[in-house]
């Protein structure tokens, strides 16, 4: 199968999709091959490589054209060419009012961010009929990630401290990205929860990784968010997930044990 990857070359999810496609022909796409925000661009992309099926893990948080206009632009190309649609989706198009969600749950971002995803998942739905919408969380595991740099800088003495009343249901990159092949290649249709089976703090998630690495994790300090704007306490069920895929999603708990 050939598999289209936008963010496989220099995005942090989309290389370790293209890592996981393992047997599959493999086109990784990055922001010098196509400029999402160009639809025209987006068609040409598509026709010249005829993909089967399209992972779209491109997204910019500060950028509605990319993350939401680009989305939709992958929408209409997918249906045109004929290809399936996994789109990588987050778990900010929830506001944190009712803490627990599950795929039936209606999507109330508080955030540009979280509505600029929203609206790339309305339009995707809408206008494909082979697509899932996968979302997920906090995306970590393999060391490099934005949380485990961030606490290695704190536990060296590096100001700052780490939310201890925001819960996250984090994710392990390497399950996450085996999952998202899995669905690729798969017949589900519709949204999905794809996250990590525990739900955290972000102080709790620190200090496992700070355990994992042989790092202090007392040194690293608490502080809360409630009075930030965005959402708390999201934490996404992904029982569907667990019995329709044959790839295990781990919990932070386990994935980053010592």
């Amino acid at each position: 199968m050939r598999l289209l990857v936008t963010g496989g070359r220099t995005g942090y999810l989309g290389r370790h999709v293209v890592a996981a496609a393992i047997g599959h022909d493999v086109v990784a796409v990055g922001s010098a091959d196509c400029d999402v925000r160009d639809r025209a661009a987006v068609d040409e992309l598509l026709a010249a490589h005829r993909p089967d099926a399209v992972v779209h893990t491109a997204y910019v948080q500060s950028d509605w054209d990319v993350t939401a206009t680009g989305a939709a632009h992958m929408a209409i190309a997918a249906r045109a060419h004929g290809a399936r649609l996994v789109l990588v989706s987050s778990d900010v198009v929830f506001s944190g009012a009712d803490v627990h969600y599950d795929e039936a749950a209606p999507p109330d971002p508080i955030t540009a961010y979280g509505a600029a995803k929203a609206a790339a998942e309305t339009t995707a739905l809408s206008v494909c009929d082979d697509v899932v919408v996968a979302r997920t969380s906090l995306i970590l595991g393999d060391g490099a990630s934005q949380h485990e740099r961030l606490v290695h800088a704190l536990a060296a003495g590096a100001e700052g401290a780490l939310f201890d009343d925001e819960g996250r249901c984090p994710v392990n990159v390497g399950d996450l990205a085996a999952a998202l092949v899995e669905l690729a290649t798969g017949t589900h249709q519709g949204v999905l929860h794809v996250a990590g089976a525990d739900a955290v703090s972000r102080l709790e998630l620190g200090r496992l990784i700070a355990r994992r690495d042989g790092l202090e994790p007392d040194v690293l300090r608490g502080t809360s968010r409630a009075s930030l704007p965005g959402p708390v306490d999201v934490r996404l069920d992904s029982s569907l997930a667990a019995s329709l895929l044959t790839t295990r999603l781990r919990g932070a708990k386990e994935f980053l044990a010592p």
